[in-house]
């Protein structure tokens, strides 16, 4: 399925990004300053890349189309389950954004903690969340969704593609490259 294998691509560049973030992080463990820029290019990358560009894929056109065919099944696996998810990284973003403000009004070691905090439990949860879509989530749709179902899926992903990747996908697959 088309649409599926876009998503567990993007989820290879997300997995890259978390071994970067956590190298970042032992960096700081071991006495090196903390790089703010830095930290807000992961921030960005978490919040258009993994969030509005990928998250914003499975909610708008997988996810919308588990919940409407495939029963209460799919409303517990998605709804109880991915979209909770989904919040509670962006939650783990706030985080790291409130700590990025705090260190640097303060350059307090606390911040300097909460920063590596947030950072890293962020890439824990995106690891195990990626762990459930990749062999949950997606084989269940690819079983369970009506042919003509997965075809809208894979044609709705197409369109978001030509339209989106332009603006974000390019930029970060650079970013990542670049890293």
């Amino acid at each position: 399925m088309y649409a599926i294998e876009v998503l567990k691509k993007e989820h290879q560049n997300i997995l890259y990004f978390i071994e970067e973030t956590r190298k970042t992080c032992v960096d700081i463990l071991s006495g090196k300053p903390v790089d703010t820029a830095l930290f807000y290019e992961y921030l960005s990358f978490g919040r258009n890349y993994a969030d509005k560009h990928h998250h914003k894929k499975e909610e708008n056109i997988l996810f919308k189309v588990m919940l409407e065919d495939l029963g209460s099944i799919a409303e517990k696996l998605i709804r109880h389950g991915m979209l909770v998810e989904h919040d509670l990284g962006r939650r783990y973003l706030m985080d790291l954004e409130e700590a990025l403000k705090e260190y640097e009004e303060t350059n307090a070691v606390e911040a300097k903690l909460e920063i590596i905090s947030a950072m890293t439990s962020y890439g824990i949860f995106l690891r195990r969340h990626i762990e459930k879509e990749d062999d949950t989530v997606y084989p269940f749709a690819k079983r369970a969704l009506e042919d003509d179902k997965k075809e809208w899926v894979n044609e709705e992903t197409k369109r978001f593609e030509q339209e989106e990747t332009e603006k974000v996908n390019e930029r970060f697959k650079a970013w990542i490259i670049e890293k």
